[in-house]
This record gives C-alpha cells, structure tokens and sequence, in this order.
C-alpha cells in the first residue's frame, strides 16, 4: 500500500460528471482480459403505496405478528422479517425538504419530514417537543430532566465524577430515548450515545432521533439479545424507560450487564429511586436486591437518580455463595453472538485477561489497537495490530480524497452508515478529518465479528445481515458506504433487494459511495438508475487497469 495512495486524479469539476450520470454507462465493459461483462438489465423500480412512508419491514410485518403465541414480553416488538422482499421505493412524506443540517437540527427540524405530533400531545409538559408553525422544536427536555438535558448531564458528573465524559465515558447506550435529547446534548461532551427504543406507542421517538442527527436505532428489550457486543459501553440510561428490570429474575438487567463494560456505569432515573409509596418502594427494593446478586455497586442515590458500577473483574462473582441466583453463564456462551439469539437468565462471565477492561481513554483508543483485538475468530497470518493499522491507514488516505475531491465538507455530512465496517477505519478516518458525523458501523454476520473492536475504538456499531432490511426508519442517513460488500453477499442474496434497502435508508439528496469489483460495477450502475439515483463509475487511484472501481450515486429530493 502506498504511502502517497490517493482515490484518482480527478479534479473538482468530477462532480458535474457524477451528477448527470455520464461516466461509465455502457451496458458492459472491458474486464482488463478478452472477456466483456455479462449484459444485465433492471427495469425501472416503481414507488410504494404512501402508507408505507414510514415502513420498517421486519418491524411491520402485521401477520407475522398476529400469528404470534404470546407479546407479554414484547415479542411483537422484535425483528419478524417478511417473506417477500420490498420491490418498491419508499416516498417520501408530502412536504419533503432537504434536513436542516447539524448542528441547528439538534434544536429543530422540519414538521413536513416527520409529520406526526402525537409525541407532541403525549409529551407536550414535560419538555421533550413542541411544534412551532413549519417546525418542530427540542427544548433539550425528558420526563426525568424537564429543566433540560445539560441540567441534568451536570448533576450525574457532580454524583459521580469518575464518570468523565469524554474521556472515560465515551460510548453510552440511552435505553427508551424519547427524541433522543440526553444523547444529542451529550455530543458536546464529546460522548456518543446509541439512543435505543422500540417502534411502539410512542412510534415515531427513534424518526424524531435521526432527524435530529443523534446516532439513533430501534431496539427493544424483549426476548432476544440486542445487536451490541460485551462491554460495548461505558455508561447505560434509563430515565423512565418503562422497562421492569427485576422480571424474569432480572433476565433484562442481566442483558444490560452483559454490554455494560467492565467498571462502567448504569443510571437509573426513576419513580422507584424516589417516591415512597409502598408499591414504588418494593420495586427499590427488589433493584437493591438484584444489583446486589449481580455484584453491582450503588454508587450514588441522589434527588431521582440511582447510579451503580459493574465490577471489573470475575471475584465477585466468584466468592458468592454455591447456587446463588443468578448464575453465571456457561463458560462456552459467546456474550458477543448476538443476531436472533435469545436473551440468557445468567450472569456474563468477564475475560479472565482482563480484555475489554482496560481501553485507553478517548480521543487515544481511536487508534490504540484494543487488547480484544487479539480474541477475534479470523484468519490472520501477520499481527491482528498491523491489520487494524493498515485499514486506518488505507481509509484516511482514501477519506481524505473524498474529502478534497468530492468537496465533503461542503456536503452537510451528519447521519452516515458504513455497511461493512472491517475495525471501524471508515469512521475512524472520518473523526481524524474533522467531519461532524456520527457513523453506523455494521458489521455483516458473514464476515469475521469486529463489532467488539469498533466498541472498543470508541465507536458505535451493530451487527447486521443484509440479506434482510436494517431496523431503521426510512430517510435516516445522508451518505451510505458499502466497501466489498455486494460482491461478497451476492453469494448469498439478491444484491438488487439490498440495494432497494439502501434506497430506503438513504435520505432524499443523499449520496451512496460503492467501493466494490470492475466486474460487477455495470450491474451496480444500472439497479442505481432502476431505483432512479444518478450514478457514475470512477476509477480508484490505482488507475483504469486496477480490478477496483468506485461507483457514486446522488439521491435526488
């Protein structure tokens, strides 16, 4: 790899090329051999029904989920993919505008791109969201901090000052987020939070979220392990998130613990840390009793908030008493194999090694090669650190091209979702160079599980098989990356299905980035007209003979 790669020689005025879609529209072209690329035609995708303008397919699936035998524990909330694959284009709401851009859209958005208030009806004393002629606006309020969001951030740094945010604390999870206000404010602390709730009631709270710009999913604690590795994060919220942790002898607290890292934090803001009626004060009780079982330390009680710390090792754990409840989980349970696994009622054992324990502290574990580094199932003949070295490397250089090439900066960069993430280099390169985005990091279940590395870097991510539709909301991200990805799946899956799944995802004046094989960039080409992008194909800085090509696609609003 060499130290002076570069993306290509284009020059600036490349994008007038890309936007009308003049490069490289040939039905085949020349392979570097004698051979010509198989012909491949798509006809042009139609648009879905309007009702389907919000449409998250496996958390839709309206008859997968009236078959179901019980949703006492939030069955119906969790992943049921449909059979038949969306063979439409998701509209957008009438009204539609270009997102206002980060960091106004921390404090305001427009009506018209998520056009529903009962948020608004639900929520409108406790500070979360009001709505102001053609916009809706954020106080920085929730239930638990309606004097706002930063009020509140003080408060848990003045309780608990090894909290640290920003440099101990630099991946949190918020569970039950509401429009997202304790992770948007917690930015500016140099804190990133994965803010997580079910598509329920309160349905539109996650749209709300990734409208904003906060890094955002929908999640549910339910049945099944959420889609985070062990120790993803140094601090877990819960302010009124509706989630009884003692039921089922505590099987969703023990989830939490499970991707709590080794000395982190979980903070509870609730009626049971404060009011005293008898039923709120059994609750306590039984919290007490539960965080005690599991070797949590009550750091703190203060005003409404409760705090604890994870230990960070296994003597806790191992000097209680035989047959205490919970147990420890089995010694061959992999905390980090987590796609439709179920939640286990057992206590996640820590590494005896002490990894995950002792990241760097932030911005230095960016780069630090992490200790979990070495307990990745991959084939590697060299040193796992001088892989993760050389992805950076290889991603800040070419990064930095598409910065000075493709005028990144001036494109408003905020929502971006890197759909094979390797270590996170993608998103690391994108910090180093000063963008103000946040990156979904995806690992793909048919490759090597890094997520543990991404976590560990600082990063957020989640694991993901892109042979089915990602739980996000339509329109959530601005720039979508996909390096090596469909020539890999499409040993596996229809690449034209996940390509109709980027289109649903990708914000309207978005743009899709596909690093992928010479060979099979005519078929890319024409499924990114089918769908309606403007798409042109560019040569890497490896030149016009390389095996490599970059395809470039603009969504049009």
């Amino acid at each position: 790899m060499s130290d002076s790669f570069e993306i290509g020689g284009f020059d600036p005025d490349a994008l007038d090329e890309i936007k009308t879609g003049n490069s490289s529209s040939e039905a085949t072209r020349d392979n570097g051999d004698d051979s010509k690329a198989t012909a491949f035609r798509i006809e042009k995708l139609s648009v879905c029904d309007k009702r389907k303008t919000d449409h998250i397919p496996c958390l839709d699936n309206e008859e997968e989920i009236k078959r179901l035998n019980s949703t006492d524990r939030g069955e119906n909330y969790e992943r049921h993919c449909p059979k038949q694959t969306l063979d439409c284009l998701i509209p957008s709401p009438d009204g539609y505008k270009k997102p206002i851009p980060w960091p106004q859209s921390r404090d305001k958005i427009w009506f018209n791109n998520v056009p529903h208030t009962r948020l608004v009806e639900d929520k409108g004393g406790q500070n979360w969201i009001r709505r102001e002629k053609d916009k809706f606006v954020f106080p920085g309020g929730g239930t638990q901090f309606i004097h706002g969001a930063d009020q509140y951030l003080d408060q848990i740094s003045q309780m608990v000052p090894g909290i640290t945010f920003g440099v101990r604390t630099r991946v949190a999870l918020d569970i039950g987020c509401g429009v997202a206000s304790f992770g948007a404010f917690l930015m500016q602390r140099n804190t990133t939070t994965l803010s997580v709730a079910p598509k329920d009631v309160h349905e539109n709270q996650i749209q709300f979220a990734l409208e904003r710009g906060v890094p955002a999913m929908v999640a549910v604690f339910a049945t099944r392990r959420l889609l985070y590795p062990s120790q993803a994060f140094e601090m877990i919220h819960c302010s009124r998130c509706r989630i009884n942790w003692t039921r089922d002898d505590g099987i969703l607290l023990l989830e939490a613990n499970r991707m709590l890292r080794a000395g982190g934090y979980f903070v509870w803001a609730a009626q049971p840390v404060y009011k005293h009626e008898d039923n709120l004060q059994e609750q306590w009780k039984e919290m007490v009793d539960l965080t005690n079982r599991i070797c949590w330390e009550l750091i703190k009680k203060e005003g409404y908030i409760a705090v604890w710390r994870k230990p960070l090792n296994n003597s806790c754990y191992n000097s209680r008493e035989a047959g205490a409840k919970p147990p420890l989980c089995r010694p061959d349970d992999d905390p980090d194999d987590v796609w439709y696994v179920d939640m286990k009622p057992c206590i996640t054992r820590l590494p005896e090694n002490g990894y995950g324990a002792n990241v760097s502290t932030w911005p230095a574990r960016l780069h630090d090669p992490p200790e979990r580094l070495q307990s990745i199932q991959m084939d590697a003949y060299i040193s796992r650190k001088e892989i993760m070295k050389a992805e950076s490397r290889f991603w800040f250089e070419t990064v930095e091209s598409y910065v000075r090439v493709f005028r990144w900066k001036e494109f408003k960069l905020r929502n971006v979702l890197d759909m094979k993430a390797g270590f996170g280099g993608f998103a690391a390169a994108l910090n180093d160079l000063g963008l103000d985005c946040w990156v979904m990091n995806v690992v793909p279940i048919s490759g090597f599980n890094t997520l543990p590395v991404i976590y560990d870097r600082g990063l957020v991510g989640t694991m993901h098989d892109w042979c089915e539709p990602f739980d996000t909301y339509p329109r959530t991200y601005d720039l979508i990356h996909a390096a090596f990805l469909l020539s890999n799946e499409k040993k596996r899956c229809n690449i034209t299905n996940i390509m109709v799944e980027m289109d649903r995802m990708l914000r309207p004046g978005g743009r899709v980035y596909i690093r992928d094989s010479l060979s099979l960039m005519d078929q890319l080409q024409q499924i990114a007209t089918a769908i309606g992008w403007r798409a042109g194909v560019h040569d890497t800085g490896e030149g016009p003979h390389a095996s490599v090509r970059i395809l470039i696609c603009d969504k049009g609003i």
